[in-house]
């Protein structure tokens, strides 16, 4: 008798343990990533790292399925898609939403960081308080700060240690004008032009120099028509993993925290991957004959800067405290 009510009593348990399981399954929540690089870039090897930790930590209630390399649109198109809930999750370089956040645009000045450590510092800071809270009030979570490196100048002249050795050089940059302003602040000429275009710019003199990381003046071959790389490190843009607080808010408790966490791990990756990529692409351009110099002290180019600060904050007067935080962080 005993043995009898054993059974079916365990027979019950496994019944309603399936029946728990397939309606876990069949409630599981599914979001959609966006992410514009392609496979194998440390952000998306951190991303599917990301998915996967996501899925782990909450005992498959959420699971994550990204996309990469820009398949569901461009990076302003998918901020906007994130923003309103129609995707549910990122991963942004924060130059692009200034026209909608403008907390973001900040980290578009030059030289407001003096290198990745101090982007990590500021960020974790009051001010970085003040960029995230102004993220959510416009739709965007951001759980995770990515590297996504620092542009310095290189050209086919000269090395560059001091602000005048900018004077008189045609150098390509982004089209924006904090970058035009930048290269004119420290006497040269700034040329927007198409990133495709540079290759040939450079090898014909059209232009003397550009600016941009380790990983792209590398890949791009332009270290095989710009001798002189020089560490001025004068743009630091960070990338977030940023979910839309549409979604956000239909999280538990202990969702919310797996969530987190699993970003947090995933940009410790990432972090550590686009380091090792940087080193890399550093050692095979020096490898390759580059003349490369270090900045110790950015400060003289700090202060070329304050004229293009100046227009900023009487254009942005709002963001002047901002600033000033950012600033102040050691």
């Amino acid at each position: 008798m005993f043995d009898k009510s054993a059974g079916q009593l365990i027979k019950a348990l496994v019944v309603a343990g399936v029946a728990i399981g397939v309606a876990g399954a069949a409630d599981a929540k599914e979001w959609r990533a966006w992410n514009i690089h392609v496979e194998g870039y440390p952000n998306t090897v951190a991303m599917d790292k990301f998915a996967e930790l996501v899925k782990d930590k909450t005992g498959g209630s959420l699971e994550i399925t990204n996309y990469h390399g820009g398949v569901l649109g461009n990076q302003p198109d998918a901020i906007e898609q994130v923003r309103i809930g129609a995707l549910e999750v990122g991963n942004f370089n924060l130059g692009p939403m200034g026209t909608v956040i403008p907390e973001t645009n900040v980290v578009s000045l030059p030289f407001i960081f003096k290198d990745l450590p101090h982007m990590h510092r500021v960020l974790g800071s009051e001010a970085g308080e003040v960029i995230k809270q102004g993220m959510m009030e416009k739709g965007l979570v951001p759980l995770a700060w990515y590297d996504s490196g620092a542009r310095s100048f290189y050209n086919s002249k000269k090395p560059i240690t001091q602000p005048s050795d900018v004077s008189g050089m045609k150098i390509r940059v982004m089209n924006n004008e904090l970058f035009t302003g930048m290269v004119g602040a420290l006497g040269g000429d700034g040329s927007p032009m198409a990133f495709s275009e540079v290759y040939q710019a450079l090898k014909t003199g059209v232009v003397d120099g550009a600016e941009n990381n380790w990983p792209s003046f590398e890949s791009t071959g332009h270290f095989e028509v710009a001798g002189y790389y020089s560490l001025t490190q004068h743009l630091i843009i960070p990338e977030c993993v940023c979910i839309s607080k549409t979604a956000w808010d239909t999280l538990s408790d202990a969702e919310k925290k797996a969530v987190e966490e699993a970003a947090v791990e995933s940009a410790t990756l990432q972090q550590e991957l686009w380091a090792k990529r940087s080193e890399q692409s550093k050692q095979k351009v020096i490898d390759s004959g580059v003349n490369y110099n270090e900045i110790a002290d950015k400060a003289a180019f700090q202060d070329a800067m304050k004229p293009v600060y100046a227009k900023y904050i009487e254009a942005n007067p709002a963001q002047a405290d901002l600033i000033a935080k950012m600033q102040a962080v050691e």
